[in-house]
């Protein structure tokens, strides 16, 4: 059957199936024998990824659904260190008897044996001239660019012949080993493959410092990327493994920055501090360094989802192999305490749960994480499913676990009760049976106990019958053997010694009927007290009276067992108790019963009527805290401290804000009267009620609607007042607008440059209509505003006054020295333009003279210069300069120009 399977199913997928026990822990073989059958209903791939018992359960269920093969087997029969190898091959065997054709396939095996070993003959022969052919091509001397272009050739070859031959690496044999022909062409294989990765490290190491630096790191990054992860038999191996190849990548990827910077400076300028490098092995690694960087992530992600999956397997796992060893048959009550102490130890001194948790809640984020990144719905539905039936896995088996402590606390319990009362009733038996003949007063005074050791008898029975059915064999059997030596004289002498008990009965009898009587007076007086003293009417006061309503409810039941109880012994007392005792007792059983019966009455329809009245309460209540926060924080907004450090647009949020804080406290005084009524009007049609105080939520309803008429008032003089400050705030702010713009304006003309004469013209107009009816306007709007502000807020108002009514003096006082500034400016600019055409006139008389003589010239040069000319014009204009700048005399020393 074995070499049917291996020959059948496994061989086509490259699986080593060796025996019937742990090869087929994984599930895969399962699968294998499936595929073999129907390919379509298995995705082989898939199988690699996924847990052990994902596996088997999925192959199991195809199995039986699908190829109506039963289901002897379960995940957990399998997915252990040793499967019970007969199970599997009966459930292998169902496979042959309904699908017979497939083991016709397994008489071919010899003729398959020949073509294989054939086959494994031709690849060495292909391998090992390929080997020789490659080290031939390395020793030939040639330029970087040839090298390059060669290996590829033969690294084309290899990756041609690398799943031909890798396919044919899987073990026939029973024991699970290779073939001595699989065997050589192995070792043939592995020897090629490590000449081509090393050639390959060779030509990126000969490259010019630094890139063969980086070309060995790269070789590293891609070998930690693509590297598979051997998933072990232990979960634990597993993770560790997974952990180590993170943090060598890890480690590897903390160069990749810089790295990647130095080879994108090489790879745009194609060289080397000048050296020139091949662009296809440039180009190469180019595509290498993108494989690395976009996939690095994302493997990190996935080895860190890895190790946090086989870790929690792992745990799993030891739960149940620890489970295993506690829930047993137990033996003596050492080794029950021992495995107490190794429960304990295990579970509470590793904090199993909390570790389990942790990584649980570990595993679930980097899930999401990998499988967001990830980015595959089937991965997705894969991971999904693996923590669901991961968690199911822990629900059950979390809930054994949890238990086993209790059991093992109770076997303890009872071993210790057990072997205390043996040891007891033994000393006492010997005792007892030495007193049966001694004298009656003696028998007497030794067996007024006997009710003690009654009870010693029945707590040995019991625990010893439950050590019986809980230990093993061997110890079950010693204690049954000493039960029933035990029990034997137990019964011999207690029909010799029970007439003593009677007289003991008695005693305690009436000792229990006068505790039962006082336990029954207490609840029957503190019950009626409790459903007939007067309650103030509010939530918390109805919800514990309800709550102690509910008590005496819980507790009726019991109470009336009890005065069954506490009757029925009276009446049995009664016979042998003075009659007047007797009368006073059944007297007081009377009492207690009118009482009971009272309350019994009351307090069903007290509880309903006080229960329909916590939700009106509540709500009541709950609006009540409503109405006065909402009322608090009004308060706050119309204090007038408040309102007086506000701006205009804050004062207008805050009226935004009045308006809906008032319309809030309007719908819960509304909703507060309005359950005041409900609870008013149900305690008025009550007939059990009759005790309940409403006049407190009365008062609370008067004080809610006092405290907002008030309110309400409050706001109203407060609107009025934010109205009246908020017109002298808008006048205030108007003319100091006002002020500021005149005061720019003036700043801006007392700087401006130009035309004199144009400028002196729009300047003068300006100034000469500059009077004090914007800065008076000012000055009285800032006085009315100061009334209404507080001291603190004062100052800095007064400061903004006085700079602008210093900038107004500073622009007063400057602006007669601005002008005659502009008229000195003009008269010298007309100086200049008349010395210009005296210059011109007498160049043009220089230029003339030859020509049209002395006489004519000199006459042009009176008529110019003459009396009425530009010479005197000239003088007159200097005069006016100088009267001009007689009058800048009173001008601030630093503001003069002239």
């Amino acid at each position: 059957m074995l070499r049917w399977v291996q020959y059948t199913a496994a061989k086509r997928h490259g699986i080593e199936i060796k025996d019937f026990g742990s090869s087929w822990r994984s599930g895969i073989a399962f699968h294998s024998i499936i595929y073999a059958i129907r390919p379509e209903l298995v995705d082989m791939e898939k199988l690699k990824g996924r847990s052990n018992r994902e596996n088997l359960e999925e192959a199991f269920s195809i199995a039986e659904i699908e190829l109506g093969i039963p289901r002897l087997l379960e995940p957990e029969d399998v997915d252990v260190d040793k499967p019970d190898e007969k199970s599997i091959m009966t459930y292998i065997a169902q496979f042959l008897k309904h699908y017979p054709d497939l083991h016709s396939s397994a008489g071919d095996a010899q003729q398959d044996d020949k073509e294989e070993r054939l086959m494994l003959r031709d690849l060495k022969v292909w391998i090992e001239q390929f080997e020789r052919d490659i080290i031939r091509a390395q020793t030939v001397e040639s330029s970087l660019q040839d090298k390059y272009q060669t290996f590829k050739q033969y690294r084309v070859q290899y990756e041609m012949k690398r799943k031909q031959v890798e396919s044919v690496f899987h073990p026939l044999s029973k024991d699970g080993k290779l073939s001595l022909d699989q065997t050589m062409l192995k070792q043939a294989w592995d020897k090629v493959s490590a000449r081509i990765l090393d050639w390959h490290v060779q030509l990126d190491k000969s490259l010019p410092a630094p890139l063969g630096t980086i070309g060995s790191w790269l070789y590293r990054a891609e070998v930690a990327l693509r590297e598979e992860i051997i998933i072990q038999q232990s979960h634990d191996e597993t993770a560790n493994i997974v952990h180590r190849k993170l943090e060598q990548l890890k480690d590897i990827l903390k160069n990749l920055d810089g790295y990647k910077k130095a080879f994108q400076e090489i790879h745009r300028s194609r060289s080397v501090n000048g050296v020139p490098v091949p662009i296809e092995q440039l180009e190469d690694m180019a595509e290498r360094f993108s494989f690395v960087a976009s996939s690095s992530q994302l493997h990190i992600i996935k080895l860190e989802f890895m190790e946090l999956k086989y870790r929690l397997l792992a745990l799993l796992v030891l739960a149940e192999s620890k489970l295993k060893s506690w829930i047993i048959k137990y033996g003596r009550r050492e080794s029950v305490e021992l495995l107490l102490q190794n429960y304990i130890t295990f579970i509470d001194g590793s904090r199993f749960f909390e570790q389990y948790e942790f990584t649980s809640q570990s595993l679930k984020q980097a899930a999401e994480i990998y499988v967001k990144a990830e980015g595959s719905a089937e991965e997705a539905e894969s991971v999904t499913k693996f923590l669901h039936e991961t968690t199911i896995q822990w629900r059950n088996l979390s809930v054994e676990v949890r238990s086993v402590r209790s059991m093992l606390e109770e076997v303890v319990s009872n071993w210790d009760k057990y072997s205390g009362t043996v040891a007891s009733l033994q000393a006492w038996l010997e005792d007892a049976e030495k007193m049966l003949d001694q004298p009656e007063h003696a028998k007497k005074e030794f067996f007024r106990h006997l009710p003690h050791v009654i009870q010693q008898h029945a707590t040995m029975n019991d625990s010893g019958n439950f050590l019986i059915e809980t230990c093993d064999d061997t110890v079950s059997k010693d204690i049954k053997q000493q039960l029933l030596l035990l029990n034997g004289r137990w019964r011999d002498l207690f029909v010799e010694v029970k007439h003593y008990a009677r007289a003991d009965d008695f005693q305690r009898a009436k000792k229990e009927y006068a505790e039962g009587l006082i336990a029954l007076a207490a609840f029957a007086e503190g019950g009626n007290e409790r459903i007939s003293i007067p309650l103030e009417v509010s939530f918390l006061n109805v919800k514990m009276f309800v709550q102690d309503l509910e008590d005496i409810k819980q507790k009726m039941p019991i109470i009336e067992a009890q005065y069954k109880s506490v009757t029925r012994m009276a009446q049995l007392l009664t016979k042998e108790t003075p009659p007047s005792e007797a009368s006073e007792m059944l007297a007081a059983v009377a009492r207690i019963k009118d009482q009971l019966n009272r309350i019994r009455e009351r307090y069903p329809p007290l509880l309903y009527e006080s229960q329909q009245l916590l939700m009106p309460l509540g709500e009541f209540e709950n609006h009540m805290t409503i109405f006065y926060e909402t009322l608090e924080k009004l308060t706050g907004i119309i204090s007038m401290s408040d309102m007086e450090l506000q701006s205009t647009s804050v004062l207008k949020q805050k009226q935004r804000e009045l308006i809906t804080y008032q319309e809030s406290c309007k719908k819960a005084l509304a909703i507060i009267e309005k359950n005041g009524q409900a609870v008013h009007k149900a305690l008025t049609i009550s007939k059990s009620m009759h005790h309940f105080d409403r006049s407190p939520l009365q008062k609370k309803i008067t004080d809610a609607q006092s405290a907002f008429q008030t309110m309400v008032k409050k706001i109203s003089e407060w609107k009025k007042m934010v109205e009246s400050n908020s017109s002298l705030m808008k006048k205030f702010e108007e003319s100091r607008a006002e002020l500021e713009k005149v005061l720019k304006t003036a700043e801006t003309y007392l700087k401006e440059k130009g035309n004199p004469e144009e400028l002196l013209k729009k300047h003068t107009d300006f100034f000469g209509q500059l009077d004090q009816k914007v800065l008076n306007a000012f000055l009285k709007a800032c006085d009315e505003l100061t009334d209404i502000l507080p001291e603190q807020e004062q100052q800095p108002l007064q400061e903004t006054v006085r700079k602008l009514h210093k900038q107004w003096k500073d622009f007063q006082s400057q602006a007669p020295y601005h002008l005659l500034h502009l008229k000195i400016e003009l008269e010298r600019n007309r100086i200049l333009a008349s010395v210009e055409d005296c210059r011109a006139e007498l160049t043009r008389e220089n230029k003339m003279l030859p020509i049209d003589g002395s006489e004519k010239i000199l006459k042009e040069h009176r008529a110019f210069f003459g009396e009425k000319g530009c010479y005197q014009l000239c003088e007159k204009r200097l005069r006016l300069i100088e009267e001009l700048c007689l009058k800048t005399a009173g001008e601030r020393p630093h503001k003069r120009s002239l």
